[in-house]
């Protein structure tokens, strides 16, 4: 079966975890992230010429540090943008296999699709650095979209966000309380994410993952996902 193109991706990417606006400036798409992390507030083009500087100034005038994402294969922007003392960082990559292959019922009393999200799940989140701010792009996804809290030894014990785009599933923000870490809730949340997302129609499940996340990157290869698409972020200063 053929894994979705990356287009296909980074559109439900985007679509599911938006900006709080984005316009068109020379060619380049400036998001307004509202403190809601990198992926919301880069800048990205598909035309590899375009104006560095008129990006610039459209996320300075956000009251933004100039931030721009790349995917891997734009080796000129690339150049250009190190060029202009842009250091690279956070490469990622983007995970996907067929919902039918992940999706499991999740055992009882372990997982629960929620909306809008629990205090607890709120709490999960905040202690692994998803403040109020990501939350609100959570808040913003329009269609079908679920938190997820996960329990284990009778105590909550992570969370995620899901939610479904065209015919894909995007899971994020999988966070997992450390005390409870490698007992299989990351496994049970991705799973039932899956299992969530094939209610609603989805064809695929996908996510996003640093490539340094070594421990969740081998879950989502034990999981059978393959890495699809590659991109990372270009900015100045630590």
């Amino acid at each position: 079966m053929t894994l979705p193109a990356p287009d296909a991706l980074f559109a439900a990417l985007e679509g599911t975890w938006p900006a709080l606006s984005h316009k068109s400036v020379a060619g380049w798409t400036i998001r307004d992230g509202a403190g809601g992390g990198k992926r919301v507030s880069a800048a990205t083009t598909a035309d590899e010429g375009a104006s560095i500087a008129k990006a610039e100034s459209a996320m300075r005038a956000l009251s933004q540090a100039p931030l721009f994402m790349l995917r891997a294969d734009q080796s000129v922007l690339h150049d250009r943008l190190a060029a202009c003392g842009y250091r690279c960082v956070d490469p990622s990559v983007i995970y996907a296999a067929p919902v039918a292959a992940i999706a499991q019922e999740p055992p009882a009393i372990s997982l629960y699709p929620v909306w809008p999200p629990l205090a607890i799940m709120r709490s999960i989140w905040a202690d692994g650095g998803i403040g109020p701010a990501r939350a609100q792009v959570m808040a913003r996804v329009r269609g079908p979209k679920a938190g997820l809290i996960a329990r284990s030894q009778d105590r909550a014990a992570g969370a995620a966000f899901c939610a479904v785009h065209g015919d894909i599933a995007m899971v994020h923000a999988v966070e997992v309380s450390p005390a409870l870490r490698r007992k299989g809730v990351a496994r049970n949340i991705v799973q039932g994410a899956a299992f969530w997302a094939q209610a609603q129609g989805a064809h695929w499940l996908a996510l996003a993952v640093t490539e340094a996340n070594q421990p969740a990157r081998a879950l989502y290869d034990a999981l059978g996902m393959q890495v699809v698409a590659q991109y990372s972020y270009r900015q100045k200063g630590d």
